[in-house]
């Protein structure tokens, strides 16, 4: 009679809970941005979480809490209720970058979030003032072995993606250039256009409106082969640096926790809102390569950039202090 009445009542709470887990969403997600507004991830943020409201009947709202390069927001998200309704849009700096450059993190990338999808990836690109002399990746390499740690350059803050990439680069390159921290990658982008900084690697979709209004010159792009929306554009690797590649990638993660039911529907609608057309052509108006995965690959991918750029980090000398 007990194990009767046990599995009676343990079936009538299952059926409660996937009542309300099948409701889901019924009020309005946040999305919490740890970035700055404009930056390549919130662009990419914005484009996706217009469609996914549209697709599911609820809005989504996007909160930027950047700073500490990305702990800020991370750890709102990290300790956030784990129900579905608020999420993180993430990119690759706070997913691997971070973690192999600060020894005392308050979250940990593999323990307190679940990965929902991979987004899409970010093709980059190395700015330069208008007021610079460079021209291209080959005029920086020059002038600074001409004048070691004179050439300064802008990031989003130690540990970002602008900083690795540009500490990849001088590290290829053989050269010291000095490095310009800035609290997002739109205020390093922004520093580059006002003259503050000479240079500075940045995703394109954070530069575009900057580089087609002429504010700043795009003297390179970090892609394998030209870009088509950049023909005249040289890549890094045909103007000085043979072999030079980089992007990064935008994801969306919840808290650890999450139902899993929550986290494939979430998962589901990243993966059509995708598909859509429109949205398609915005990424690529952005610089922005649609991708689109499960909730295991990310995780997956996750685990093996982690052990990528520990290796190159450590190869390149890039220490925090």
């Amino acid at each position: 009679m007990f194990r009767f009445m046990s599995t009676v009542v343990c079936t009538a709470l299952l059926c409660a809970a996937t009542q309300v887990y099948a409701a889901y969403p019924d009020k309005t997600i946040r999305m919490i941005i740890p970035l700055a507004a404009g930056s390549a991830v919130d662009n990419a943020a914005r484009v996706l979480a217009e469609r996914m409201s549209a697709n599911m009947g609820v809005s989504i709202i996007l909160e930027n809490e950047p700073g500490a390069s990305g702990q800020i927001g991370a750890s709102q998200v990290a300790r956030a209720a784990p129900d579905g309704y608020t999420i993180g849009g993430f990119n690759d700096s706070i997913m691997t970058m971070l973690p192999n450059v600060r020894s005392h993190l308050p979250w940990d990338i593999l323990k307190d979030f679940e990965p929902v999808s991979l987004v899409a990836t970010v093709e980059w690109g190395l700015v330069a003032s208008r007021e610079s002399p460079y021209q291209s990746a080959a005029d920086v390499i020059k002038a600074a072995k001409a004048s070691p740690g004179k050439i300064n350059y802008g990031s989003g803050g130690i540990g970002s993606p602008q900083h690795i990439a540009m500490a990849l680069f001088s590290a290829d390159a053989g050269i010291s250039l000095r490095h310009v921290p800035y609290k997002g990658a739109t205020q390093a982008a922004v520093a580059v256009a006002g003259n503050e900084v000479s240079l500075a690697f940045q995703g394109l979709a954070t530069v575009t409106a900057l580089v087609n209004t002429e504010k700043v010159r795009l003297i390179g792009v970090t892609t394998p082969s030209r870009m088509p929306q950049y023909p005249n554009v040289p890549t890094i690797s045909e103007s000085g640096l043979k072999g030079f590649q980089f992007n990064s990638w935008f994801t969306i993660v919840a808290p650890a926790g999450t139902p899993k039911n929550i986290i494939d529907r979430l998962n589901a609608e990243v993966v059509k809102a995708l598909k859509d057309p429109k949205v398609i052509e915005r990424y690529a108006h952005f610089g922005l390569t649609p991708r689109g995965s499960t909730a295991q690959e990310l995780g997956a991918e996750t685990r093996s950039q982690l052990a990528r750029y520990h290796k190159l980090i450590h190869d390149a000398g890039i220490a925090v202090n």
